[in-house]
């Protein structure tokens, strides 16, 4: 296979490397038949159709493919117009997702240039759309103008249906194969047209266990903070991507590398410590191991039960200070703290009202497992968010020891036992009120 060293300036023209069917693994059967299906009636219909982007790299990889994209030169209206199950979303760019129940495909038509006045100069452009990305005129364009606007080499590679070949614009395969995510063009212009490519780069890295090549990765450290230009609702969707891709724990190790962490979680990143031993930081690789393992299992997962966790620690520590300053109780504290540091992190990350719903029932509930006198403990035992509370509880224990620890070993002798014995350990514990009794009235002697 001949491959070819591309230029790293994106304006300059990228000459596709033509990759035969004998000569690349992807075959037709590892395609989805619905992908297939929108392929081939585009195909038929007299239009050029691609399967591009992550779909191609991790067939490539012999990966399965979460979701199959298609590029194509029909307009979205001539897309739509080719099928009955076909809507059309997107105001500043328009896409195409054509629906086969809850399988979606998404096909987009291919991207042009902006306007030859409005080329990057690599300086910062202070207009931005809601998504936080610089504004642009976008048009439609040939396949190769639309691999330049692509953000990493492994991601501009297209596999044509007309004949299973494959168009490597930037040398994708060859990155493959060395196991290096880059980016194509200037990274300091790239990062100023979107920086979440920063968080891109990191995510494409911990899943694929790639490196992040040199040029890539230089400017991330330095430019990190242009994340505070992204829209937070846009920043919550990133750090589930990130967080809770089954590769969380290797994920964050890079964020922190790269000051990338603080810019999504400032509130917690204030708790950090040069030793990477405080309760916190114990805490976020206990929850993200944890997360990973459920992934792997096929465990269902919550982003709140996550962000509970991560965010207990600031909670309390905010709460000390509140019970210093104002003379508060502890249980009065953490439910004082806990709007204080909601508001404040949505500010960054805009976790929906949902998640922040439970994570607030997460936290009440460590403010509650002590109380286990009595009926309490079933009560308790039938909440909903009853097990989310317990294994945070768990969780704490481990880092905490001590008491905490303690309260956890209980509640899971209770959850165990059967109901007399559950009776007898709500008697016992201490500070368990004794059941009154009732005192006995002297009854009036009746008139003869």
């Amino acid at each position: 296979m001949n491959t070819q060293t591309q230029s790293p300036n994106k304006n300059a023209p990228l000459i596709a490397t033509h990759v035969p069917r004998d000569q690349h693994p992807i075959s037709r059967d590892m395609i989805s038949d619905n992908a297939l299906k929108v392929l081939y009636r585009l195909h038929k219909a007299g239009y050029n159709a691609y399967l591009v982007g992550g779909g191609v790299r991790d067939l490539l990889l012999g990966q399965s493919p979460k979701d199959f994209d298609i590029a194509t030169n029909a307009t979205p209206e001539q897309i739509k117009s080719l099928f009955r199950n076909c809507r059309l979303i997107g105001r500043r760019f328009r896409l195409a997702h054509i629906m086969f129940g809850r399988d979606i495909i998404e096909v987009a038509t291919f991207r042009g240039h902006h306007e030859e006045g409005e080329k990057e100069t690599g300086k910062q452009i202070s207009a931005q759309n809601q998504e936080g990305m610089l504004l642009r005129d976008n048009v439609y364009g040939s396949i190769d103008e639309d691999a330049q606007r692509r953000d990493f080499t492994i991601n501009a590679m297209y596999y044509n249906i007309a004949d299973f070949s494959i168009e490597d614009f930037a040398n994708g395969i060859e990155d493959l194969k060395l196991g290096m995510v880059r980016l194509i063009g200037d990274p300091e212009v790239r990062y100023r047209e979107d920086p979440v490519r920063m968080l891109r780069a990191i995510r494409f890295a911990s899943k694929l266990d790639f490196d992040i090549s040199f040029e890539t990765a230089d400017p991330i450290n330095t430019m990190a903070p242009l994340l505070q230009s992204i829209p937070s609702a846009r920043l919550y969707e990133e750090s589930l991507k990130l967080l809770q891709s089954g590769h969380g724990l290797d994920t964050y190790d890079l964020l922190r590398e790269f000051s990338l962490f603080e810019q999504l979680f400032p509130i917690i990143a204030e708790q950090f410590t040069e030793e990477e031993e405080s309760n916190t930081e114990r805490m976020i690789e206990l929850v993200l191991e944890s997360t990973d393992a459920r992934i792997a299992e096929g465990k269902r997962i919550n982003p709140a039960f996550m962000f509970a966790a991560m965010l207990w620690y600031p909670l309390e520590a905010y709460a000390y200070r509140l019970m210093a300053k104002r003379d508060m109780s502890y249980y009065d504290a953490i439910l004082s703290a806990s709007n204080h540091i909601l508001d404040e992190q949505v500010r960054s990350t805009a976790i929906p009202r949902r998640h922040t719903a439970t994570i607030r029932e997460i936290w009440q509930l460590q403010l509650r497992l002590p109380r286990r006198q009595g009926k309490r403990a079933f009560r308790l035992l039938e909440l909903n968010k009853f097990r989310a509370g317990f294994d945070f509880l768990e969780m704490r224990g481990e880092i905490e020891g001590g008491e905490t620890e303690e309260l956890a070993n209980w509640w899971d002798t209770f959850q165990q036992a059967g109901r007399d014995m559950r009776q007898a350990m709500s008697n016992d514990v201490d500070g368990a009120k004794k059941p009154r009794r009732r005192s006995k009235k002297k009854r009036k002697p009746k008139a003869d």
